[in-house]
């Protein structure tokens, strides 16, 4: 049976990413990372491939050692179901710090409290508490 799951891509910065996602978003945890080693095409020691865990959702992550002309856009983003505001004000805190907010925290009617950013990565967040 196929399997989906996002993939981000970063240049240089998986580790980094996934270890402050996993410290910021409750139940989340890095499950498996594959680095490159001495003589493959990516610089020794980068994420050739990481696993984790954010919130219950696999998501999948390397380093692109080829330069993109292109990077994370909000048109694809993570969606978070917050269970309290203490939990919700604390995710958004952190994620939009070096970010940009996209929808500050607030009501829009089809949520009591809603935010959406990007993080310092470029990854795109929608942090919700219904």
């Amino acid at each position: 049976m196929a399997t989906a799951a996002p993939f981000l891509m970063f240049e240089g910065r998986a580790e980094e990413a996934l270890t402050f996602y996993c410290k910021t978003i409750p139940g989340s945890r890095i499950v498996e990372v594959d680095r490159y080693g001495a003589g493959q095409p990516g610089p020794e020691g980068s994420i050739k491939l990481a696993r984790a865990e954010i919130a219950g959702l696999e998501v999948l992550a390397s380093d692109s050692y080829v330069k993109h002309a292109f990077t994370f856009t909000p048109s694809v983003s993570l969606f978070v179901t917050c269970t309290s505001e203490d939990e919700q004000s604390q995710i958004v805190e952190a994620l939009g710090e070096g970010g940009g907010v996209l929808m500050p925290l607030d009501n829009y009617g089809f949520s009591r409290r809603f935010a959406w950013l990007n993080d310092r990565f470029g990854v795109s967040w929608q942090i919700n508490l219904p």
